[in-house]
């Protein structure tokens, strides 16, 4: 874990030691998550949040330390109900890579498109002009934690001799590329003037070109 991650978990205050304590900061949380996404961060206070979740700031305070505090547990909770279903473990044994490298996109895809997923993208954006160091740590949780899975797959492909790849990382960033100009048409909330099917299309043509610039000539 990095330093950055150290310094925002050391923010998270207590733990909750109850069932009753865990539903309250639980409470908290998902109210927060919605009235930063209905109003933005900065319209919100802690007793907007206090008032839509019941209880008190102590709690705020107890659990996650400040204002700040509850957006970075929002952002990790929000990380790993996202991430989780997108990148599975690459099985060299089971699976194919290039339906592997499609899926994955898709999956991606489908996931930034979602109307709260794009909004919470888009208030993560903003929020991390104000703050380098929870941009950094956004980074780490999310962008590189999956290109991190994708990394892996390819180095394991490599190794299996399905491809020849001698530099995973860079090949990882340049993979995730794909998808870059649909993820800012999400980030900026402009329509994009594509079919799914058009899409589709696109990600298996790109992820072809991507596979033959990895057969050893």
């Amino acid at each position: 874990m990095n330093k950055h991650s150290d310094q925002f978990e050391a923010s998270a205050c207590d733990t909750p030691q109850t069932k009753r304590g865990h539903e309250r900061r639980i409470a908290l949380l998902l109210s927060a998550n919605q009235l930063f996404l209905e109003r933005g961060y900065d319209a919100v206070s802690l007793d907007d949040i206090v008032h839509h979740a019941g209880g008190s700031k102590a709690s705020i305070y107890k659990y996650f330390g400040s204002k700040d505090g509850l957006f970075t547990a929002i952002c990790d909770y929000r990380c790993e109900i996202f991430f989780k279903d997108i990148c599975n473990q690459f099985d060299c044994q089971q699976d194919q890579l290039r339906h592997y490298l499609i899926q994955t996109l898709k999956n991606f895809y489908q996931h930034i498109i979602q109307p709260e997923n794009a909004a919470f993208l888009r208030l993560i954006v903003e929020q991390a002009q104000r703050s380098p160091e929870l941009a950094r740590y956004i980074m780490e949780q999310g962008p590189r934690h999956i290109q991190k899975a994708i990394e892996n797959a390819l180095t394991r492909a490599h190794q299996n001799k399905l491809i020849h790849c001698t530099q995973p990382e860079y090949s990882a960033q340049l993979y995730f590329g794909i998808i870059r100009d649909l993820e800012w048409h999400i980030i900026m909330n402009t329509p994009i003037e594509k079919t799914e099917q058009e899409i589709s299309n696109y990600i298996q043509y790109c992820v072809d070109r991507f596979l033959d610039a990895h057969q050893k000539h």
